[in-house]
């Protein structure tokens, strides 16, 4: 009897821990959500002479940028991941229509969300990359600002409210910042916004670009598991010449894939988790030199993202 009296005792102490610990995270998670950023923004220096011209470059810029994978192709809001763990994440909508925020929103409010990572609130975004648009020069940024006010107002009434789950948040305190679920703590709010760049050379265009890869590939590109995405998900591919881009004989090559979604080796990539119908409407030359790019880098073991 004294042997189950002190294995009770022992379960009570580690439930206890456990609940305590939990909390303790889950408290951590709150106050990382509610943390207030002051960020002040100037508005975008840069004019179009020609606005159908601002308009094809800002739905690019959109498109390539992955903008329209989570808020839609009308930029109306839209749940982008629904996951028992997970919870319920929603892009919101950009237009101004019912329950947008398109209205409310100055430019400079709409920068510090897309650069900075902070809703007009002060507080951070959830779950969007901004990390990886603050390179986003002042040119594109400005077509992209001009594209997103060009939207018919959409109603986005009947979406549900995001909801951050209990699982997750504990895994996003327990990851050490791997899950950039408040991506404003991870930017440096003192880069000014880059000035445009006329023209780059193919290693400068394919580094712009390459900062839409490192969400799923890493910093490295390197692949592996990707952090804060539900388990059914398979590891991002190595990208660098230690992984699948050795398969790649040429940049045309590359372009086929990016374009078809199947690689050399015959594969066909699931649009679900590597989007490439969305990075295949790079123009050619910014495939080139995103391919160009990825080979310069030095090979990373696969995982090492």
């Amino acid at each position: 009897m004294k042997i189950l009296k002190w294995i009770g005792i022992i379960v009570g102490a580690l439930l206890i821990t456990l609940v305590v610990t939990a909390t303790v995270l889950f408290l951590i998670s709150k106050q990382h959500e509610n943390e207030t950023y002051q960020i002040d923004v100037a508005a975008v220096d840069y004019t179009f002479d020609d606005e159908a011209e601002m308009l094809s470059l800002g739905q690019h810029v959109a498109t390539i940028r992955g903008c329209v994978e989570c808020h839609g192709g009308d930029l109306g809001g839209d749940i982008f991941l629904e996951d028992p763990i997970v919870g319920v994440l929603v892009a919101t909508n950009l237009t101004s229509g019912t329950g947008g925020l398109g209205s409310t929103y100055s430019d400079e409010d709409l920068i510090r969300a897309i650069r900075h990572g902070v809703r007009k609130d002060g507080k951070s975004v959830i779950f969007m990359p901004s990390h990886e648009y603050n390179v986003i020069d002042a040119k594109d940024l400005a077509a992209l600002i001009g594209y997103i006010r060009s939207m018919d107002p959409v109603d986005s009434s009947h979406l549900p409210e995001t909801k951050i789950g209990v699982p997750f948040r504990l895994m996003y305190v327990l990851s050490g910042g791997d899950i950039h679920l408040f991506p404003a703590r991870i930017i440096d709010h003192t880069l000014p916004t880059p000035e445009p760049v006329e023209a780059r050379s193919p290693m400068e265009l394919g580094a712009y670009v390459a900062t839409t890869c490192i969400g799923c590939h890493g910093n490295n590109y390197g692949g592996g598991t990707i952090p804060g995405v539900p388990p059914n998900w398979p590891d991002a591919a190595n990208i660098t010449m230690g992984g699948t881009l050795a398969n790649y004989a040429s940049a045309e090559d590359f372009i086929h894939t990016m374009r078809t979604g199947v690689t050399p080796l015959g594969v066909e990539m699931i649009p679900e988790f590597m989007p490439w119908p969305v990075f295949g409407s790079m123009t050619d030359e910014e495939l080139s030199g995103l391919f160009v790019y990825l080979q310069s880098l030095p090979p990373r073991e696969t995982g090492s993202r």
